[in-house]
C-alpha cells in the first residue's frame, strides 16, 4: 500500500533541515549555523511520508526587496517521483501570493535542477549578471 503525501509549512527542525540537506548531497551546516538560518526563513515546506520527512524548502530574503529560494532538497529514496516539483509548486504559491511587484526572487541551480526551475519560470541571469558567493576561511586557516 502506497503512503499520501503530507504538505506542512512548518520550518523544518534542526535535525531534519540537516538530515535532509546531506542525504540529497547538499553540504551540511552546523547545527548553530542551522538554527540561525532556520529561524530567519520567510517560508518553508515540508513533503511527510507518514512522520518522516522526505522533502523540504526555503524561500529567504528581506519579505520586501529580495527573496532567494534554497534548500530544495528531497531524500534520495524519493527522488524521481516529483516531490522536488511539489515543493517547488507550495514555493510559487507563496511567491505569488507575497512577493510585491518590484520584488526580486532568485535561486541558484545546482546540475539539473536548473530544469526544474525553469518549469516555474525561473531564467538564468548570465550573461547580464553572475552568481558570486563568499565563504568565511576555514577554521584552522589561521583563525582560532
Amino acid at each position: 500500500m502506497t503512503q499520501s503525501i503530507r504538505v506542512s509549512d512548518a520550518v523544518p527542525s534542526v535535525e531534519t533541515y540537516r538530515r535532509l540537506r546531506t542525504a540529497a548531497g547538499l553540504s551540511d551546516k552546523s547545527p548553530m549555523a542551522a538554527a540561525r538560518g532556520l529561524a530567519g526563513s520567510l517560508f518553508a515546506v515540508q513533503l511527510f511520508m507518514g512522520d518522516e520527512a522526505i522533502g523540504m524548502g526555503r524561500v529567504i530574503g528581506d519579505g520586501g526587496c529580495f527573496f532567494q529560494v534554497v534548500d530544495i532538497a528531497v531524500d534520495p529514496r524519493f527522488q524521481g517521483r516529483g516531490y522536488g516539483k511539489a515543493i517547488m509548486v507550495e514555493i510559487m504559491a507563496w511567491l505569488e501570493a507575497e512577493v510585491p511587484p518590484t520584488g526580486y526572487v532568485s535561486l541558484i541551480a545546482d546540475g539539473p535542477a536548473k530544469d526544474l526551475y525553469a518549469q516555474f519560470g525561473f531564467q538564468p541571469t548570465a550573461p547580464a549578471s553572475i552568481g558570486m558567493a563568499w565563504r568565511p576561511p576555514a577554521i584552522g586557516a589561521g583563525q582560532a
